[in-house]
């Protein structure tokens, strides 16, 4: 063979090789695309995932926090309601217990000991037994100083003294809380 041929051969071969691998380069590089691509797609599902974890997490987070404002709001609705499920059996008392203090100005009047003591003893036992169920008495007396929001004012006389002047001078009626909450009013007249 003459040196053409074989340059010839050889420059045929190069060229043949050049394109096998431009070939080869090129299944070689869309490979790696579509691995890429696989890869990209891995991790676009594993970050889809975790997004959809983070919105389960917070979807559980928030409804764990609302069914405790639940409980800790019924339970504080039950504790109120057990402490004034008794007012209107104490509202209705209220009249009986006012009856009975009026009976006591009158039984002390009286000579009779024995009765007097009887009487004494059953009223205490009423009164205990309504502080017992929560009821409290609404400390109001003449010569405090009027508070619309603790006594209700029957109506105005004028004052028996300049220092009187806006303040309670006779408590007509009693008034009684439950607790924190007052149920009936006292009643007062006031100076003018």
């Amino acid at each position: 063979m003459k040196f053409k041929d074989i340059f010839k051969n050889k420059s045929n071969m190069t060229t043949e090789n050049t394109e096998i691998d431009n070939e080869m380069d090129d299944v070689t590089l869309d490979n790696n695309v579509n691995e890429e691509q696989v890869v990209a797609d891995e991790l676009s599902v594993e970050e889809q995932l975790t997004q959809d974890l983070a919105k389960e997490k917070d979807k559980y987070l928030r409804l764990f926090a609302e069914f405790e404002n639940y409980k800790r709001r019924t339970s504080k609705e039950r504790l109120e309601l057990y402490k004034t499920a008794n007012q209107e059996v104490l509202l209705a008392m209220l009249p009986v217990l006012d009856d009975f203090d009026r009976a006591m100005v009158e039984m002390l009047k009286s000579d009779d000991e024995l009765l007097l003591k009887g009487v004494e003893l059953i009223h205490e036992k009423l009164r205990n037994t309504l502080v017992s169920k929560g009821l409290e008495q609404v400390e109001v007396k003449a010569g405090d100083a009027f508070d619309a929001d603790f006594a209700e004012a029957i109506t105005q006389i004028p004052a028996p003294s300049a220092k009187m002047k806006g303040k309670i001078v006779d408590v007509l009626e009693k008034g009684y809380k439950l607790g924190d909450k007052i149920i009936r009013f006292p009643k007062v007249v006031i100076g003018q």
